[in-house]
């Protein structure tokens, strides 16, 4: 069965192609509006994209978050989402914002190792507790480090995947997967659906989401045993735009454990 259809989303997302455009515009602008307070392309290893952004607040440090951005593993990069440290940085918490090498040109069980690099470098950087958010790939990818053969930080507070993708495995009947070239193999080792977790996770999906990413995360909660709360009125690319906003339901979710 071909499930190409099932993990597309833009298809389904009024004006789909303008939210990678507005993200960049908005990134930009914050990052300019920050000045010295935004802490650019420091290093976690060789590679040109084993680099990532670190947001400062104002005032003294209350934590820290790191946030690893979605695109299926094959698109994107930190640029595009420094505007969503708005709602951490006005609550005293530092942001970090990795990029990662990307497939083809490498397998997804290498982008979880350079993430787990870059926990531990913007751990580095800032003291205090530290709470690790991503959306869709990059919920797949928080989501692996909360598994217990990924102890990246014993200073990890909470987990948050945001519309992760638990479960690897139907993503090898999409045309996607001629890039991503997963196979039996590394799709359990790298689902965490199958792999054990080692922290207090909360899983966050929109409402409006595709029913396969509502059922990946419904997947995730349930062999996990953890929280799930389900964000009315979002969809796949706007559920999370709630971080920019320092009381949002999300912003709670990621700094209060609410």
């Amino acid at each position: 069965m071909d499930l190409t259809d099932a993990y597309e989303n833009g298809a389904y997302i009024p004006d789909a192609a303008s939210y990678p455009l507005r993200w960049a515009a908005e990134a930009e602008a914050f990052r300019a509006q920050l000045g010295e307070r935004a802490r650019l392309d420091l290093p976690y290893g060789d590679d040109v994209r084993h680099r990532f952004d670190l947001f400062l607040p104002a005032g003294e440090v209350a934590g820290l978050l790191i946030f690893i951005h979605g695109g299926y593993w094959l698109k994107f990069d930190k640029s595009h989402w420094s505007h969503l440290a708005k709602g951490a940085i006005s609550r005293g918490w530092a942001v970090a914002m990795p990029s990662y090498r990307l497939a083809p040109d490498v397998r997804i069980t290498d982008i979880t190792q350079d993430i787990a690099a870059a926990v531990v470098a913007a751990c580095a950087e800032v003291e205090g507790p530290v709470v690790v958010a991503g959306h869709s790939a990059g919920g797949h990818l928080t989501a692996r480090m909360a598994c217990m053969d990924l102890a990246a930080s014993k200073r990890i507070k909470r987990y948050v995947p945001i519309s992760p993708i638990s479960d690897l495995r139907p993503l090898m009947q999409t045309a996607m997967n001629a890039q991503l070239k997963i196979d039996a193999t590394e799709a359990e080792a790298e689902s965490p659906v199958f792999l054990m977790p080692n922290g207090d996770v909360t899983v966050w999906v929109g409402a409006e989401e595709r029913p396969a990413f509502l059922d990946q995360a419904l997947w995730l909660s349930d062999a996990w045993k953890c929280r799930s709360r389900v964000a009315p009125g979002r969809h796949h690319f706007d559920v999370i735009e709630e971080m920019a906003l320092s009381e949002s339901s999300l912003s709670r979710a990621l700094l209060d454990g609410l």
